[in-house]
């Protein structure tokens, strides 16, 4: 398990503290409110919106639920560290890659994964070129994120489980008070609306 310092520590507990009040707050203005005044708060509360996709991004490279919530730990204090020195514009896909790159390096120091990373690249991520793969990567996950609310209840559950927290289908049905036949029924039926809900919300952006 990770061992954080003083500072890092105080730093989770003030993602810890996070309340609802700020929910109409969009992420750019959160952003803005930290390069003003440098005020980790903030940072904290934007951070605490992206926990489950952290936690999916991380367990879907690292095959292990301690280490993926550890990595989501190391991806915040990453991401604090990184916006001291730098303005981000697509908050969402910036993270996304940060978590992803933490993943693959931790895969290659166990021998998993050759391929060489650059840090420069996750610390820095907007050269002009780069620019409309990220428009274009935060938008779909602005998607994602709208199609998962318009979910019903069992839905919503049973994707979070299957494909975020990566859990068999046994272990949802411990989880919930679902049949495994409900639960492989809801995520097959999850999977088809998200897609449909995907496609519409496409369309209308055109």
């Amino acid at each position: 398990m990770l061992k954080f310092t003083s500072y890092q520590h105080k730093t989770i507990v003030v993602l810890n503290l996070i309340t609802n009040k700020y929910d109409t707050i969009t992420d750019n203005e959160l952003l803005e409110r930290f390069y003003a005044d440098k005020n980790n708060e903030w940072l904290g509360i934007l951070l605490q919106r992206y926990t489950i996709l952290l936690l999916g991004v991380c367990m879907k490279y690292l095959k292990n639920e301690e280490e993926a919530k550890d990595g989501v730990q190391q991806v915040f204090l990453k991401a604090i560290n990184e916006l001291q020195k730098y303005k981000v514009e697509y908050f969402k896909s910036w993270l996304y890659m940060v978590a992803k790159n933490h993943c693959l390096m931790k895969l290659r120091d166990k021998g998993k994964y050759t391929t060489e990373l650059n840090e420069q690249f996750i610390a820095t991520p907007y050269e002009a070129e780069d620019k409309n793969e990220y428009i274009v990567k935060d938008k779909a996950l602005d998607n994602m994120a709208m199609a998962l609310q318009q979910l019903n209840t069992e839905q919503q559950q049973c994707i979070t489980l299957f494909y975020l927290q990566k859990k068999s289908y046994q272990e949802i049905t411990e989880q919930t008070s679902y049949t495994l036949l409900q639960v492989k029924s809801h995520i097959q039926n999850g999977k088809r609306n998200l897609k449909l809900i995907m496609e519409r919300l496409q369309q209308n952006e055109r």
